[in-house]
């Protein structure tokens, strides 16, 4: 029977929130996968043994050429998936040199020494920050993008410096356009670490465990059923599974590149988050309501039709509950590590063992 050899993937970010996920996706279904992170978020426990990792920056011209040497990817072999980059919106608009310099300047930096090492498919961490502030709902990926915010910009900036390398080089890339993941790996191998996260599930669940004194609601006039802003939550899983897919997509298709939202087509108010939330644990947040935020839209919600059916793309974890629940037991995890022993070393043995 004949061998089917795959080739390696680099994942940027690799050691992050959703990149360490998709690690575990490509490794989970057989795949050689390298990382390169600069651990400035991420955690080195977060990936696996028997992983490649170079701790390093993207934009590190020598860095780079040395691990496609070392990992055999160029010359027409291997796939880069790139989640590395800056991804807090209000810092963003704070700092927004920072989130051109991260997220644009140093992709261009990797895209360029790709094309110079003749890699031919590129995956590309995108997001809904995209759209800013759609009128239409649910959003389908020609929705008119219109970011409101630098984070925004610097990715739809890469997103158009994709398609025109694309169009001059042999190529093929995937954008994916991300709404609200959330979650952890189902074995609890992996999930999010990052020290004063601003996303809701992660705030909420801490919250339920008494790392935080409350939730703040920003906003409960919206032209929403209960007044509170609705998202649409993906399970971090099944955002990582849909990577691979669009990998096997562009190694099918050479000349096809893809962009797609990622999310279920359904939304949730903050407030029906923390209420599930109450339910799982019989311990209720106490909620704190706020003014709006400016720039945050009413409603946030996928059509993500074409993902399901470009990729054939089946969810296995799109439940509120199944997110909560995995969220909660990761950050469980995480409360016991922090009371043990340090994060480094009991974190690599939840994560390995």
């Amino acid at each position: 029977m004949e061998r089917i050899i795959r080739p390696t993937v680099l994942v940027t970010g690799g050691a992050g929130y959703i990149g360490s996920h998709a690690v575990l996706a490509l490794v989970d279904a057989g795949w050689t996968v390298a990382v390169i992170d600069d651990l400035s978020t991420g955690h080195r426990f977060a990936v696996p043994e028997g992983v490649a990792f170079y701790e390093g920056d993207i934009a590190d011209d020598a860095l780079l050429a040395r691990i496609f040497r070392e990992q055999a990817i160029g010359r027409g072999f291997g796939a880069i998936m790139h989640f590395a980059g800056s991804i807090v919106v209000p810092e963003s608009v704070a700092d927004p040199l920072k989130y051109y310099h991260n997220n644009t300047a140093k992709s261009r930096v990797l895209l360029e020494a790709a094309v110079r090492a003749g890699v031919p498919h590129f995956i590309f961490s995108s997001t809904a920050a995209t759209y800013g502030m759609p009128d239409v709902s649910p959003v389908v990926e020609d929705t008119p993008r219109a970011p409101i915010n630098p984070y925004g910009w610097s990715k739809l900036m890469t997103e158009q410096m994709l398609a025109d390398v694309a169009a001059a080089h042999r190529l093929n890339y995937g954008a994916l356009r991300y709404f609200n993941v959330a979650g952890a790996d189902p074995a609890g191998r992996s999930g999010q670490a990052t020290d004063g996260a601003t996303h809701l599930i992660k705030v909420a669940v801490e919250a339920a465990l008494g790392k935080r004194d409350h939730v703040s609601v920003f906003g409960t006039d919206y032209a929403t059923p209960d007044g509170t802003g609705v998202r649409d939550y993906i399970h971090v899983s099944d955002l990582a599974a849909a990577h691979v897919l669009a990998l096997e997509a562009l190694i099918d298709a050479p000349g096809r590149s893809l962009i797609l939202n990622c999310g279920y087509g359904r939304g949730f108010s903050v407030l029906e988050v923390l209420d599930a939330l109450d339910r799982l644990t019989g311990r209720p947040v106490e909620r704190r309501f706020e003014p709006r935020r400016a720039g945050d839209p009413a409603a946030l919600v996928s059509d993500s039709s074409r993902l399901r059916t470009t990729l054939g793309w089946i969810p296995r974890h799109a439940d509120l509950e199944t997110i909560l629940s995995h969220a909660l037991a990761w950050e469980q995890i995480l409360e016991a590590i922090r009371a043990d022993c340090s994060s480094e070393t009991l974190g690599a043995r939840a994560v390995n063992g």
